[in-house]
């Protein structure tokens, strides 16, 4: 693909603003870190923020950034706030409170309780002092171990590297097993302008991970399968991720065993049309997650093993 169907930018040829919005709407979705912290007179704060993840386990540490503002170069209450009271809670942001978490970004002057101002309950913690928010499923108590500020101009970011040090998970978000079930907790994260996406429901899908068994690769694919015009990239790495290739007498099985016309009768093919438009059949079965039938049925056409069964 040339360079001439994307557009280029240099970071340092933008306006800060500009090269912010670019930045916002094409890392993201990000994980929002609604950040509960106490001024020096004990005064709360609460405030989300987008630039946040979680760093390792062992020891778990979160990173969230209250960025320089990029107008006028000022800092954010809660970044001044970590540096006189070395604590906070990240409460995670699900939909039922997503409008009230937008609220509390609201620019309040330094002082405001955003808990009032959002309509949100505070909740005593039991080992750091800043207050959690009741309504998150989700919340972390930390100690601030370090801020990295990463420079001095507007738009810079200050990273508050939080050591957490207590877990609060909702009984009624959890599966039958313990863990978190990603329907249940309904996350929010955020994308570009004033668009947020949540995750639950329709948009949620799943990719088994490569890491127990070692996929074939695309690259052992029949080249008429690698260069399918049909087949994407992403059905392609599905079929790529099996730990062998059907074998040819599997093959050869699927094709004299009736299981091919059984196959163009469910899919609404008839055996010659399943010959010319094996790939298009294929990417049907790897929608409904049948991954063997779909390379039994690409590996067949691959090896010509068809021809003698269409006309």
């Amino acid at each position: 693909m040339s360079s001439e169907q994307f557009l280029e930018i240099l970071p340092g040829a933008l306006p800060t603003a500009r090269l912010h919005a670019y930045l916002l709407a094409g890392v993201a979705p990000r994980p929002i870190a609604f950040a509960s912290t106490l001024d020096k007179e004990g005064r709360p704060n609460l405030a989300p923020f987008s630039f946040f993840n979680v760093f390792g386990s062992r020891p778990p540490l979160a990173i969230f950034s209250p960025a320089r503002r990029v107008r006028d170069n000022t800092t954010k209450d809660t970044l001044e706030n970590v540096k006189e009271v070395p604590e906070v809670v990240i409460n995670a942001v699900n939909f039922a409170m997503v409008n009230q978490c937008s609220l509390a970004s609201t620019e309040y002057p330094r002082g405001v309780n955003e808990f009032l101002k959002a309509g949100l309950t505070p909740i005593p913690s039991d080992l750091v002092r800043p207050f959690g928010v009741a309504e998150s499923p989700f919340r972390m108590e930390c100690k601030v171990r370090e801020v990295i500020e990463t420079g001095t101009e507007g738009g810079a970011g200050n990273l508050i590297v939080c050591e957490i040090l207590k877990i609060h998970i909702r009984q009624d978000v959890l599966d039958s097993e313990g863990q978190i079930d990603q329907h249940k907790i309904d996350l929010v994260a955020r994308l570009g302008k004033d668009w947020y996406c949540r995750a639950s429901g329709a948009s949620l899908f799943e990719v088994e991970k490569p890491l127990a068994r070692l996929g074939v690769g695309i690259d052992s694919l029949p080249e008429s399968v690698r260069t399918s015009p049909i087949l994407t990239g992403n059905e392609l790495a599905r079929l790529g991720n099996v730990p062998q290739l059907p074998s040819p007498e599997a093959v050869s099985e699927f094709v004299g065993s009736g299981r091919l016309e059984e196959l163009a009768a469910r899919l609404g093919y008839s055996p010659g049309e399943m010959a010319v438009r094996a790939h298009e059949a294929a990417s049907k079965l790897l929608a409904e997650n049948h991954v063997e039938e779909a390379l039994l049925l690409l590996m067949a056409t691959a090896r010509e093993v068809l021809s003698d069964k269409t006309v």
